[in-house]
């Protein structure tokens, strides 16, 4: 697959349906040696620039259950957020 086919489809927890964001939003950790992916990270940003900046959330490529049509759900639980500092 493509990741202009992977671009516009939401990120969805498993465990609780929550959307947790848009794939063409994210950022891409890749294996500069392999040329894996090794987690999508989803912007914290915050709501219309008003209010605490949430963390980026940081979702390990093995926490992807499935790639369907419109998106990807994830298991939640191995999720976890890291602070970039920006």
């Amino acid at each position: 697959m493509r990741l202009s086919e992977m671009s516009g489809k939401e990120i969805i927890g498993l465990d609780n349906g929550e959307r947790l964001g848009v794939i063409g939003d994210s950022d891409l950790e890749i294996n500069t040696e392999t040329g894996q992916i090794n987690a999508i990270i989803v912007p914290g940003g915050s709501f219309f620039g008003f209010g605490k900046k949430r963390e980026d959330l940081v979702i390990p490529w093995e926490a992807i259950v499935k790639i369907g049509a419109d998106m990807v759900i994830i298991h939640v639980n191995q999720q976890q957020s890291q602070s970039t500092g920006k």
